[in-house]
């Protein structure tokens, strides 16, 4: 019995360490423009990843996002959004599309990769890594909805997430950003 205790104590510490292992860093993403984006590019900076849609009730985030992004990009800090159509089909639109809605309504000029699965069996390998604990080694953090904001740290681990409805300027999204400590 004792061996058996061992031995599941053995793979629960070795599969958490290989979780734990994989960053953002070991991931690409592909730009609306279709050009190859390697998320290793952005190490030493904390990132904020993001699912969005165009026609939700959380589209004006993207208005709070620019904001965010224009206060803190020279500060090591950088977004990244991810356009989805996994929710009541709010991301319709092409690639050019969606560049063109982002740019026009919201004058978006942080990153903007093409148009992923955040959820299901088609599910973008960013996004199981994102929701799952045994990728992670942190968390398991179904997508709720569109704009649900992940926070990653500067050496690419995930250290949270905010759910959709949370603005991007909320408390704990600046407190992590300016390293406030809360109680």
């Amino acid at each position: 019995m004792k061996k058996i205790f061992l031995a599941g104590l053995f793979m629960t510490i070795i599969l958490g360490a290989t979780a734990q292992n994989t960053t953002l860093y070991d991931f690409k993403a592909t730009t609306l423009d279709g050009l190859t984006f390697d998320l290793s590019s952005l190490r030493g900076k904390k990132v904020l990843v993001v699912n969005t849609a165009s026609k939700c009730g959380l589209t004006p985030q993207y208005e709070t996002l620019q904001k965010l992004y224009d206060t803190y990009k020279d500060r090591n800090f950088v977004i990244i959004g991810f356009p989805a159509n996994n929710f009541l089909k709010q991301e319709p639109g092409t690639n050019v599309e969606i560049k063109e809605f982002c740019t026009k309504n919201y004058g978006v000029t942080f990153p903007m990769m093409s148009k992923i699965s955040v959820k299901g069996d088609d599910i973008d390998p960013l996004y199981k890594w994102l929701t799952s604990k045994s990728l992670n080694g942190i968390f398991d953090a179904e997508i709720q909805w569109n704009f649900q904001k992940f926070m990653i740290d500067e050496q690419g681990k995930i250290v949270g997430f905010v759910p959709p409805r949370d603005k991007p300027d909320s408390e704990k999204i600046i407190n992590w950003i300016e390293e406030k400590k809360t109680n």
